[in-house]
């Protein structure tokens, strides 16, 4: 397929080094339309990047799964979701084989994720006027956290807060526009994205730690057992080879990610 021909010849020095082979029946299991579709969270700007001039997408997680699929012998279709927790709700039909995705227990019910590719840490802006020096401080009583629904980090803090209360709200700005009018004492979220997004929430700073970190991985439908072990020896291989490393620098996403 001509739409990848860009990000496939991008990586392919990589790939000789990722020695995965897949057999007929593999690739049958893992493309069974001929084609490997893969589902993507166009909202995680650090594994999407952007779009090519032809309007694919582009980044860690695209190139990771054009990658893939060269090694499979099939061309990729991307299949664009809004937010990881629409893509992972699909994940019982028939309308992707692999996804890019923050792995998480809560996810898991339909498919199978493969050891993380990559890290991205998860903490809280909260009132320059706030006591809170740690993460740990802002687990307390009469605390409350606005969070954005859906995401990996989000899901965490819903099994593991003990005493702080949780509003999940719709999208990230809501989140902080929730946030602002109701004068809470904290909002969560990937460190790299509330940087970014400071001049949004004027009058806050980011605690230095992280509460906990989101894992990236690749998944696929439970069921697809050979591919995918396939699937987790190339992202194992991926990360020694380099071509995680690598990537994350042609993206210029190598201060914001960690390799595990």
């Amino acid at each position: 397929m001509d739409r990848i021909a860009v990000i496939t010849r991008q990586v392919r020095s990589s790939l000789g080094a990722v020695p995965c082979a897949a057999s007929d029946a593999v690739v049958k299991e893992m493309a069974p339309t001929g084609k490997l579709r893969v589902a993507l969270n166009m909202r995680n700007q650090l594994l999407v990047s952007g779009k090519t001039s032809s309007g694919d997408p582009e980044g860690l997680a695209p190139s990771m799964a054009c990658a893939f699929a060269e090694k499979l012998g099939v061309p990729v279709e991307f299949v664009p979701y809004e937010n990881a927790a629409k893509l992972a709700d699909d994940a019982a039909q028939d309308k992707w084989d692999i996804a890019m995705i923050g792995s998480d227990p809560d996810r898991a019910t339909h498919i199978d994720f493969t050891a993380p590719y990559a890290q991205i840490e998860a903490t809280y802006a909260v009132p320059t006027t706030s006591g809170a020096q740690k993460c740990a401080d802002v687990d307390k009583s009469g605390v409350t956290v606005a969070t954005c629904a859906g995401a990996a980090y989000t899901l965490w803090l819903e099994r593991n807060i003990k005493s702080a209360a949780i509003e999940a709200i719709e999208g990230h700005d809501e989140t902080y526009e929730h946030f602002k009018e109701n004068g809470l004492e904290a909002v969560a979220g990937l460190r790299s994205k509330l940087k970014k997004d400071a001049s949004k929430r004027p009058g806050t700073r980011l605690l230095r730690d992280k509460f906990m970190a989101v894992e990236q991985a690749a998944a696929t439908k439970k069921g697809r057992a050979e591919g995918f072990k396939l699937l987790s020896a190339f992202i194992e291989e991926a990360k020694k080879s380099g071509l995680v490393k690598d990537l994350m620098t042609k993206f210029k996403v190598d201060k914001d990610l960690s390799i595990p």
